[in-house]
């Protein structure tokens, strides 16, 4: 029943994206950050369902003439920048036929990224975006937040199997990203029973990012609680509010989880910790022998032996660093091209809060901007510590950010048109898109125009 479940809104959502391509792009969202194929026991395990969602989203794009070239802006065009180079470190590492599938799953997600910033214009589509992209995340942070809560914390929490996030690290700075996007949503809600649900769903996401256990998670989620408390209306309120929630999910945790995180301080001391700092350390040293990086795997013997001062003492570990990850993949010049990329972004972003917050019609766009430069700063504390660097939910923030000013810089609320059952109005207690033309204010406006010229 489940398989039927999962496949039937897939058919159905690749059909619609057809003639709606932008759907497609939220279909391949749901599936690519959630997997819920995964939670399925028959045929749709394994099934082409992203494949497919992604193939009809495409049709859909060429037949459209609702899209707009994407590398049109800054953001964007030094993502492509990073692709291409990424594409030149692959042909040219050490084993292209053996990385080909790494970089041919980069590639995908990373062409969808850019069809998502061609087709997504509108405030009901960037809306509709937002919401599929967090509850994909939120409904699994949820989860693992009942299940910590159950548990009282002594069993880890992990991601969904066989995807980015699989691991219990990784899934931590999943939600540490997701978490203030969710604040983002919440402010958008009238209903103070949708505001309260959303609330504890933050709550939850914050104790499954705790029950993963993972020290990189915990310090995301603090650098993303510390600038959330900073960008916050009443900083006295919030902080209180934060403070408590902190107190008790971590007087919660067991002790284990405590002897875990004490470790931070004593990382000579921890294996795992030691084998991080050998695979950084070989990232860098052969960042100067290899230009455009070793290709999509530096975790190979023979590069321990050569560039790293541990050699094989502690393995051959992953960097669990986007920094090194980069480093070691794509050389100097890729690590540098991913930072301008992400800084510019953060730049962008900020672009967003200061000038949406102009006016009432727009006050939604400074809320998102606001809340996607807390989900980076998340993002760039907890990945120094783990190996994301390709993972969607940063590139889908990104899309956000780029599709949103180009919504502001259009004022776009001034001739967009919303239908008088629109989606959001089944959204229990989120607010109307506010500042666009109702169907019938736009024939008014209309018929008046009309008039006049006579």
């Amino acid at each position: 029943m489940r398989d039927l479940i999962i496949v039937a809104i897939c058919v159905f959502g690749s059909l619609v994206a057809l003639r709606k391509p932008w759907i497609g792009v939220l279909v391949w969202t749901w599936l690519s950050l959630m997997n819920p194929h995964r939670y399925a026991w028959g045929f749709a395990y394994d099934a082409p369902l992203a494949a497919m969602s992604a193939a009809c989203t495409l049709l859909g794009l060429m037949a459209t003439r609702d899209r707009r070239w994407p590398i049109s802006n800054a953001p964007t065009a030094w993502f492509v920048v990073f692709m291409v180079w990424m594409t030149i470190s692959w042909l040219a590492g050490l084993s292209p036929k053996d990385d080909y599938e790494q970089w041919n799953k980069v590639m995908k997600i990373d062409l969808m990224i850019l069809v998502a910033i061609a087709l997504i214009a509108s405030k009901e589509q960037i809306l509709g975006f937002a919401w599929v992209a967090v509850g994909s995340l939120a409904l699994l942070g949820a989860k693992g937040g009942v299940f910590t809560v159950m548990t009282g914390g002594n069993y880890r929490v992990w991601g969904p199997p066989g995807s980015f996030i699989g691991g219990n690290n990784e899934f931590a700075l999943a939600l540490a990203i997701t978490i203030p996007l969710m604040r983002f949503l919440q402010l958008q809600l009238q209903s103070k029973w949708g505001r309260h649900a959303m609330s504890a769903g933050m709550v939850l996401c914050a104790a499954a990012a705790l029950g993963s256990h993972s020290r990189g998670g915990l310090l995301a989620v603090s650098a993303m609680g510390l600038l959330m408390w900073w960008r916050g209306r009443n900083r006295f309120v919030g902080g209180v509010v934060i403070a408590c929630i902190a107190l008790l999910l971590v007087a919660f945790m067991p002790d284990q989880w405590g002897d875990r995180m004490q470790t931070i301080e004593t990382y000579q001391e921890d294996r795992s910790a030691m084998g991080r700092i050998a695979a950084w350390n070989l990232a860098w040293n052969a960042s100067f022998h290899y230009p455009f990086g070793v290709g999509f795997n530096a975790a190979r013997q023979e590069l321990f032996l050569a560039f790293s001062d541990y050699g094989l003492e502690f393995g051959t570990p992953v960097a669990h660093s986007i920094y090194f990850q980069v480093l070691g993949h794509h050389g100097l010049g890729g690590l540098a091209i991913f930072l301008i990329m992400w800084v510019v972004t953060y730049r962008w972003a900020g672009w967003l809060r200061v000038h949406g917050a102009q006016m009432s019609e727009t006050r939604w766009v400074s809320d998102l901007g606001a809340m996607c430069q807390v989900s980076l700063v998340g993002y760039a504390v907890g990945g120094a510590f783990l190996s994301l660097a390709y993972f969607d939910l940063p590139y889908i923030v990104m899309v956000l950010v780029v599709v949103s000013r180009a919504w502001l810089e259009k004022r776009r609320w001034q001739t967009e048109i919303y239908p008088q059952r629109a989606w959001w109005h089944r959204v229990p207690g989120l607010r109307g898109p506010g500042g666009g033309l109702s169907e019938v204010q736009m024939l008014e406006a209309t018929a008046v125009g009309s008039t006049e010229k006579k």
